[in-house]
């Protein structure tokens, strides 16, 4: 769980799918994944798109930027930079890594709300 604009927050899980999805390969994988990581709540999207250079990733979250290669008529490269400028609002980070075999995996961790208990108790019992 976490807490925020539900509209940007839905924007900006959409944005990560529809990005996977139109930069996958064919018949590829998408995996999204949700999780609570070190009292932050966690969302991961990942495909099997295309080969990423590690340098190229500086760019992915600016706007108007798209990767060589990347070359759909539909889509102006806002969509990451839109989920970087959401993310950014609601005090979370987004990262993005290459996967060894092509795609990419996007890590969005979120602040978890006040007084919202996590799914693994970190204590000893009293």
């Amino acid at each position: 769980m976490t807490s925020g604009d539900h509209m940007l927050l839905e924007r900006m899980v959409a944005n990560l799918v529809d990005n996977a999805l139109r930069y996958n390969a064919p018949s590829g994988d998408l995996w999204l994944t949700t999780d609570t990581v070190n009292e932050q709540a966690t969302l991961v999207v990942a495909n099997t798109g295309p080969v990423i250079a590690q340098p190229a990733l500086g760019v992915l979250f600016e706007p108007f930027q798209r990767l060589q290669g990347r070359t759909a008529d539909d889509g102006f490269g806002l969509g990451l930079a839109i989920v970087a400028s959401i993310t950014t609002a609601h005090h979370g980070t987004v990262t993005a890594e290459p996967r060894p075999h092509g795609g990419l995996t996007v890590t969005v961790t979120m602040p978890r709300p006040d007084g919202v208990p996590s799914a693994v108790s970190h204590g000893s019992p009293s």
